[in-house]
């Protein structure tokens, strides 16, 4: 019988750094012999002195472990798959077969890898809004493995979010839409937690919301919360990927703390009325999408320290001409957040600031 074996990045050095080698043999013992006999020095990784399975080496066949099964003697099928897990320092997230299977198009990518996929599992990600922006973000993120996303949203689900807002469903119009959101990401991805926090994000609860998470994603769509998530994340030094989108139009950008903010591109709030929201000028919800997975890679990359983030570099996204551009953004050094004198050192009344009220809604 021939089958497929599982190789985990601590023991791949031994297979010519393959994810997946075929070994045969009609129990389990009978496939690690062989791949003892293909690779000189396996064995001896997995079995003990007196020659039994060691006791911090779990196997699998076809994502159920031997223990509860024969055994070692567990027989074997043509195409069954063996996976061979070894037991990990530093209490890192444990990847069961079934998340080997399930993450394995990140795991066979040598910029991620299974210890890529653990630094996912083990990362809290905040999303502001769990609307047109938001759900992409979300979705991808949940899909992604990212172990812990927070979402925080005070509105419920109105007819007119289904034309961009993918979290929600017809049945969701009238329910709060932490509660939509949550029920879609765990049915996408039933091994991360949801986290909801269903209030208004102000000057007096954002450090107490965001300071238990790693990386912060902006997808409000007013100016007063998109300052305040600003302030919040320099202050408490998280990164912020930001976005947003208007018509055919959309941004994106990523700030991290001590090179630059969005007081920096933008110094003062438009005058109130000047800039349309989307529920005043629409928004094709196509955009959504385009923006929000853009922003749910930045997350990604910075999760595993890969790649250039969307650091000092501001894109810009035209759909009416399908063309994207960047351009350079700079810390200001006289800004009064994040410049070397600055006035801002708490958070502030942003209503007043911004000239208007926060509105019932704090997404795309």
């Amino acid at each position: 019988m021939t089958v497929s074996v599982y190789i985990p990045t601590l023991f791949r050095h031994l297979v010519g750094n393959r994810v997946h080698v075929q070994a045969r043999g009609r129990t389990v013992r009978d496939v690690l012999v062989d791949l003892d006999r293909q690779f000189p020095g396996f064995r001896q990784q997995l079995f003990g002195p007196e020659g039994r399975l060691a006791a911090h080496i779990n196997v699998y066949v076809n994502q159920v472990e031997i223990g509860t099964l024969q055994g070692e003697e567990t027989p074997v099928r043509e195409g069954d798959e063996v996976a061979v897990i070894p037991a990990l320092a530093g209490g890192a997230v444990a990847l069961t077969p079934e998340m080997v299977e399930r993450y394995s198009r990140h795991i066979i990518m040598p910029q991620v890898g299974s210890a890529g996929q653990r630094k996912i599992m083990e990362a809290k990600v905040l999303i502001i809004g769990a609307g047109g922006l938001g759900s992409p973000v979300a979705i991808y993120l949940a899909l992604a493995g990212v172990g812990t996303i927070g979402l925080v949203d005070f509105d419920v689900v109105d007819r007119s979010n289904l034309q961009r807002q993918i979290l929600h469903q017809d049945d969701d119009v009238g329910r709060p839409k932490v509660v939509s959101a949550k029920e879609t990401l765990l049915a996408y991805n039933p091994y991360v937690q949801v986290v909801t926090h269903e209030t208004p994000l102000t000057s007096d609860n954002a450090f107490e919301i965001i300071e238990p998470y790693d990386i912060v994603v902006n997808g409000a769509d007013n100016f007063a919360t998109r300052y305040l998530v600003n302030d919040a994340c320099y202050l408490l030094k998280k990164p912020l990927v930001d976005g947003s989108i208007l018509m055919f139009d959309g941004q994106a950008t990523t700030y991290l703390p001590g090179r630059g903010c969005y007081r920096c591109l933008y110094p003062a709030p438009p005058p109130p009325g000047m800039v349309p929201s989307c529920a005043e000028a629409g928004v094709l919800g196509a955009m959504c999408a385009t923006i929000g997975s853009i922003q749910a890679t930045e997350v990604l990359k910075l999760i595993l320290g890969i790649g250039e983030p969307l650091v000092n570099r501001l894109l810009l996204y035209d759909a009416l001409a399908l063309e994207f551009r960047i351009v350079r953004i700079r810390r200001d050094p006289n800004c009064p957040l994040c410049g070397d004198n600055p006035t801002i050192t708490q958070l502030i009344d942003y209503e007043a600031f911004c000239g208007s009220p926060f509105p019932a809604a704090q997404h795309a």
